[in-house]
């Protein structure tokens, strides 16, 4: 498996989305949104993770599937999942996130689906 740092970004801790997806898609990491519970319900990526970053810093331990695997993570525009990154990788965890969040996301096509597995919108 490559690692997330191998992927061609300039800075090595950034992805777009479509190369975001892709290496969610490929099973090469694991998709963490840490935005609020009311924007996930909105809309997310199938299969995404969910923890609010108020939870991540307040120390809430990662979901189980997370465990030795890369994480990307995705917020709204990408300012929350830069931070998210930063403290995940302060934590020994191989992370990185997605540039523009999940506005980039759907403006690229790829799937948004709301909190009962319907189209969504990234509130």
């Amino acid at each position: 498996m490559n690692s997330l740092r191998d992927s061609g970004r300039p800075d090595g801790r950034r992805l777009t989305p479509v190369q975001a997806h892709q290496q969610f898609t490929d099973g090469q990491a694991v998709l963490l949104d840490v935005r609020e519970t009311d924007e996930w319900n909105a809309g997310h990526a199938p299969g995404a993770l969910h923890l609010p970053l108020s939870r991540l810093i307040a120390e809430a331990g990662l979901p189980p599937a997370t465990q030795g695997r890369p994480v990307v993570v995705i917020c709204r525009s990408g300012n929350r999942s830069r931070q998210a990154a930063e403290v995940l990788a302060d934590q020994g965890v191989e992370a990185c996130d997605v540039i523009g969040g999940m506005k980039d996301w759907a403006a690229q096509g790829l799937p948004v689906l709301d909190a009962d597995g319907r189209p969504g919108v990234v509130a």
